[in-house]
């Protein structure tokens, strides 16, 4: 069993719980207790950890990413938005737990003011993060700062600040969090939130707010602040021995506590195991299963070895029977190795451990059974396998058996150096800085392995539009299921990108001849790396893996941008205002 240097989040809450009894409890914790404890703190702290650290997302769903499942697919993204489907509600729990923490923090006497400053950045930083999530939702939000008195109930009946009111407070409250946080942390506190994480995470909050979502007449004053600080926290990083990860982009995930990650959940069994079972194929876990299905466009999406688009014309595809071997063959050789590192397609090799006998691959391919689709693996595995586009996730994925597939213990990287480099290329290109944009592309695509003999790996733009559209290809497959793909396409306001897909399509690789399998003459253990293999398949092209057209399709309003408010929060508190964007007077941009 793997060790790790875990924070363990203790639930000070029930330890602040009072009863009455009695009888004198000598071993009770009191709330005063806790403020006289440096251990005590320091749990009450890990606690904020526990509530707020983010861990593996299975969010992939209603993207151009994948699918959870056929017809599983959002009111909001088939353009179904309401109030009451789409509201967000302003849960201030963890902001509450945070202030009360600060609160006390400052009254105590049981640290001195030097063992204080760490304390209050990694809190600074948490209050950061949880209004920031906020406010990319909705907009301005009220601004809480103190342990509010939950007795005097007029107290609690908040207007919602301005946008540029509560980025300003998040963006003093990273400033205090940088000066206070030391710059990295060892041994047992490895992971706890250093300076080169808040100063990352203030580039992340800069980038967004430049964005078209919250700058839509392209203020450069705000492109110039993001520039500077994700310049800073590069720049920082790399200071520490931060950058990118030096071995095979699959590995970023296996190798822990690597160069790259800057914030990270780390997973451990059993206490804070990782739960995969939801993004494994039904025959290779139990309860739920095959989500973060990869979907036609971002299989499509990785480039070829050298850098070059992989290109395909579907209606030759469909009646010329050499260019479909011959896409076959490109399709699977020959790719960026982040290709394969991040999606399982049909007839490779899947990391289960003991669990295909004697060399099998799992083949999640297709045969022609009475004019239906039916997945090949039931011929040599058995049960049954649910329909949908057959890939994959692959990134960051355990080699579990069926018994263990709530036991991963990969770790969930938040941030990693990636990002960090691309948001300040990113900005770098809205400032005219030509020349660093592209260096930032060239070198992730160095780093993902693609092959160059001009030193530019397949980048052909040359201007800011196109590199601007580049940045967002680029982003799409380096950071493809991190949750980072729904966040971009708000920001940067393009939701045409999913509505042109109009469907969830997918490619079937289909057994030419099935009588291959039926006379037992079908090698269980080879896979699509193998030419001979590849022959007998071909790929059919299915438009719409829902089924239903005209219910199961890409519609997303690009009228609203913020979601709203939820109705509850208003009829409880009479001083929020709604959105404009669904019939409100709060303006999110101002």
């Amino acid at each position: 069993m793997k060790k790790k240097n875990i924070l363990v989040g203790l639930c000070c809450s029930l330890l602040l719980c009072a009863c009455s009894l009695d009888y004198e409890n000598t071993e009770a914790i009191t709330p005063d207790a806790v403020w006289k404890d440096p251990k005590m703190i320091n749990a009450f702290l890990n606690d904020i950890y526990g509530n707020m650290m983010p861990g593996w997302p299975i969010t992939a769903n209603n993207t151009d990413e994948g699918m959870n499942g056929t017809t599983e697919m959002s009111q909001y993204v088939r353009g179904e938005a309401t109030v009451m489907n789409s509201g967000v509600g302003l849960d201030y729990k963890n902001i509450d737990k945070i202030n009360f923490f600060l609160d006390n923090l400052e009254a105590t006497t049981a640290l001195t003011e030097d063992e204080k400053k760490p304390l209050i950045g990694q809190a600074l930083f948490w209050r950061a993060w949880a209004y920031w999530d906020k406010v990319f939702q909705v907009g301005g939000v009220p601004l809480i700062l103190k342990t509010q008195d939950v007795s005097d109930i007029n107290s609690l009946i908040l207007p919602r600040n301005s946008t540029s009111e509560c980025v300003t407070q998040i963006l003093a409250d990273l400033e205090e969090a940088i000066a206070c946080l030391p710059d990295t942390w060892e041994n047992e506190d490895y992971g706890r939130i250093d300076k080169g994480c808040a100063m990352a995470f203030k580039g992340r909050v800069l980038l967004q707010y430049a964005s078209p979502l919250f700058n839509p007449n392209n203020d450069q004053k705000r492109w110039q602040d993001a520039y500077e600080a994700n310049k800073a926290a590069v720049d920082f990083l790399q200071s520490v021995g931060k950058g990118l990860y030096e071995g095979n982009f699959a590995d970023i995930w296996y190798d822990e506590q690597n160069k790259e990650v800057i914030m990270v959940n780390q997973y451990y069994y059993p206490d804070h195991a990782l739960d995969q079972k939801n993004i494994r194929p039904l025959t290779l876990t139990k309860d739920m299963a095959d989500q973060n299905q990869a979907i036609f466009p971002l299989f499509m999406a990785f480039p070829k070895l050298d850098g070059t688009p992989l290109e395909l014309d579907l209606d030759r595809l469909a009646i010329d029977e050499v260019y479909n071997k011959q896409f076959v063959d490109e399709f699977y050789t020959n790719r960026d190795p982040r290709f394969h590192a991040t999606i399982f397609c049909p007839g490779t090799e899947y990391p289960c451990d003991n669990i295909l006998v004697n060399g099998m691959k799992y083949w999640n391919g297709w045969k022609m059974q009475d004019d239906n689709y039916v997945t090949l693996i039931t011929d040599a595995y058995g049960g049954s396998c649910n329909y949908g586009s057959n890939f994959y996730q692959r990134k960051g994925l355990d080699d579990l058996t069926t018994t263990e597939v709530y036991n991963g213990e990969t770790d969930w990287i938040e941030i990693r150096f990636a990002e960090v480099l691309m948001n300040y290329g990113e900005c770098a290109n809205e400032i005219g800085k030509t020349s660093e944009a592209l260096q930032v592309l060239y070198d992730i695509r160095k780093r993902a392995g693609i092959q160059s003999t001009d030193g530019k790996y397949g980048i052909t733009a040359t201007n800011q539009t196109e590199i601007r559209e580049a940045y967002m290809k680029e982003r799409y497959i380096e950071f493809a299921y991190e949750n980072k793909r729904w966040a971009d396409l708000r920001r940067w306001k393009r939701f045409d990108i999913l509505n042109d897909l109009k469907y969830r399509s997918s490619l079937y690789l289909v057994i030419k001849d099935y009588s291959i399998v039926e006379t037992g003459n079908f090698d269980w253990t080879k896979d699509m790396f193998d030419p001979e293999v590849r022959k007998l398949f071909r790929f059919d092209y299915i438009e719409c893996v829902d089924g239903d057209k005209d219910i199961y399709k890409f519609n997303l309003s690009t009228n609203h941008w913020f979601y709203p408010i939820k109705k509850d929060d208003l009829d409880r508190n009479s001083k929020l205002e709604q959105n404009n964007e669904w019939g409100g007077t709060f303006d999110p941009l101002k």
